[in-house]
């Protein structure tokens, strides 16, 4: 489902802005660029600052909104909604947990659209867990000091500004991690490899060489407390986020395949047909009852003031990812299987299905699925009532 009522305060912005979304999307997966017009009405419809809080001039908008409104974006463009969505993480992030001083001086900012995010959470040299990190962060008065090399950084090429997970100091262990924000102007930013991938192209997820001085509260959070940050802001909004993003994309799929099979469809549809159809439908029925009901359990937890920490919590959250990426995957593929050679495999298909496909086949492996079910197993095993959502 798309929430309407959630989507009410943003109508007028998003009708101007997904039009050129639709036009963009095929060039910027042709050639993989970076969807710069795209990602520029964003910053002019102020929807880069839509969940800064209101009282820093932002949109001050719901979790609610935050999910329907990924979900319109990527029903024009995945590429662009990701980046929205990742960007939007990180604003989460400092608004909740930054320095007053980070927040009074960045966060205006971010809601006149001056000021576009990347995650810096991958490094060179180390596995791909989340908490922990190898290069330590120096202090130097009232400075901090970073080195960073990065291989997979979504639109880092392109940002304005980096949050990024850094070992705590140069005495602390890998697991202890800070979080901890960096202007591109206060670093030396090097471009290192290309991102010349089957799908996700428009995302520009190139590496990146960063270095550096900012100030010390530009920390976010305190030293070493990233985990914490992660469990409560950068897990949950990426989670629900990134499921938006693929059911928005798929269900944007299902909406120009119905319209064309009316139009265009066989005259007698054989119960085969009718079948696959149901598949497609029942997969993203799923996916969404069970991305607004882990919404309605955050939202909840958000509104009492209560940790995101709990084991429940996040077996849940780490459910909806791979529910989501595997089911919204499996739905296009149902529907290339529906449209054929020629309709669902073809690269210039009046239906883009064969771009949906290469771009939702990631979504697995965007923070692979295989470790988040090993998560979810461990975490069974500490709720002891099977508390099901």
């Amino acid at each position: 489902m798309t929430d309407q009522a959630a989507l009410e305060p943003v109508a007028v912005s998003l009708d101007r802005v997904l039009p050129l979304l639709r036009q963009q999307a095929g060039a910027a997966d042709d050639k993989g660029f970076f969807p710069a017009a795209s990602m520029q009405s964003l910053r002019d419809e102020r929807l880069l600052g839509l969940t800064v809080p209101a009282e820093y001039g932002g949109g001050g908008a719901s979790l609610r909104t935050f999910v329907a409104v990924a979900q319109e974006l990527a029903g024009a463009c995945l590429s662009t909604a990701h980046l929205w969505a990742m960007h939007c993480f990180q604003v989460d992030a400092i608004a909740r947990h930054g320095s007053p001083a980070l927040r009074e001086a960045l966060l205006p900012r971010i809601a006149a659209g001056d000021v576009y995010i990347a995650s810096v959470t991958s490094e060179r040299g180390r596995s791909s867990d989340l908490f922990t990190a190898g290069a330590p962060l120096r202090a130097e008065g009232d400075h901090l000091l970073l080195d960073r090399s990065a291989p997979v950084v979504s639109g880092g090429a392109h940002a304005d500004g980096f949050l990024l997970t850094m070992r705590a100091a140069e005495d602390a262990s890998e697991h202890e991690v800070s979080l901890v924000y960096a202007d591109r102007g206060d670093l030396r930013v090097d471009e290192r490899g290309d991102w010349d991938t089957l799908g996700m192209r428009g995302t520009a997820s190139g590496g990146l060489e960063l270095s550096g001085r900012v100030p010390a509260t530009n920390l976010v959070g305190r030293a070493g407390g990233f985990a914490e940050i992660a469990r409560n802001s950068m897990i949950p909004l990426s989670h629900l986020g990134w499921s938006a993003c693929w059911l928005g994309a798929a269900r944007g799929a299902l909406v120009d395949l119905v319209t064309w099979l009316r139009a265009n469809g066989p005259a007698a549809p054989g119960e085969l047909f009718y079948e696959r159809l149901a598949h497609v439908r029942v997969e993203l029925e799923l996916v969404s009852a069970f991305l607004y009901r882990v919404l309605d359990q955050v939202e909840l937890a958000r509104a009492e003031g209560r940790s995101l920490t709990e084991p429940r919590t996040q077996l849940q959250l780490n459910a909806l990812k791979v529910i989501a990426s595997e089911h919204t995957f499996r739905a296009v593929d149902r529907m290339m299987e529906i449209g054929g050679l020629r309709l669902g495999y073809g690269r210039r298909s009046p239906i883009p299905l064969e771009r949906h496909f290469r771009d939702l086949r990631s979504a697995s492996l965007n923070h692979a699925n295989d470790g988040l079910w090993t998560g979810i197993g461990a975490l069974t095993l500490f709720d002891r009532s099977v508390s099901l959502i």
